[in-house]
């Protein structure tokens, strides 16, 4: 369902419960930049009303899910602040081919991807978290990500017939793994 083509390594949440912190202010960030790529996408492709109309709600959700965990933030007694990102976004941004229509493509299937990754990490995070409000707050948030996966992964269909668009997906996915298997020197949502 989730396209993935690997599981998170266990160290992760390891990593997880040791920088709850750091998690929590990178989740912000993520949530963020995940409202920026819906709009950039709208401003790209404006001309695709139905693009557009499926694109606008996910805009804000996303939104609306920064505000939840800057919420968590102040609550616990953090200070959101900036952060280091972890390179898997840039990594998987360097494989949106330039021209069109397979930049468009690859956009939608990058952003499903990202999305895919969520979910399948708060799911890990749902379940096997010490800390139950943060665990149950993740679980929240399960449905919506599995649902903006879905959503991307068919308005890549808008651009290509479904044999160039799933297969494209699986070749993005395998890099994705790579990508994600290598890990990141922090503790990120995605690292």
């Amino acid at each position: 369902m989730l396209s993935l083509k690997s599981s998170t390594a266990p160290w992760w949440l390891e990593r997880v419960e040791e920088n709850i912190e750091e998690i929590l202010l990178d989740h912000a960030h993520c949530e963020k930049k995940a409202a920026g790529t819906a709009m950039n996408l709208i401003f790209s492709y404006v001309d695709r009303v139905e693009l557009v109309k499926q694109l606008s709600p996910i805009v804000t959700e996303e939104l609306d899910h920064f505000q939840q965990v800057i919420d968590l933030i102040q609550t616990r007694g953090m200070r959101f602040r900036r952060l280091t990102p972890s390179n898997y976004g840039q990594q998987l941004g360097d494989l949106v081919r330039k021209l069109e229509p397979g930049r468009a493509i690859d956009r939608l299937l990058v952003a499903a991807l990202i999305e895919a990754r969520s979910c399948e990490r708060f799911a890990l995070l749902r379940d096997r978290l010490q800390d139950r409000e943060l665990a149950a707050f993740y679980g929240s948030l399960f449905e919506s990500e599995a649902r903006h996966h879905a959503t991307y992964v068919q308005m890549a269909l808008m651009f290509a017939p479904e044999a160039v668009v799933f297969e494209r997906l699986q070749e993005l996915a395998e890099r994705e793994a790579e990508i994600i298997d290598r890990g990141d020197p922090n503790a990120r949502v995605h690292g």
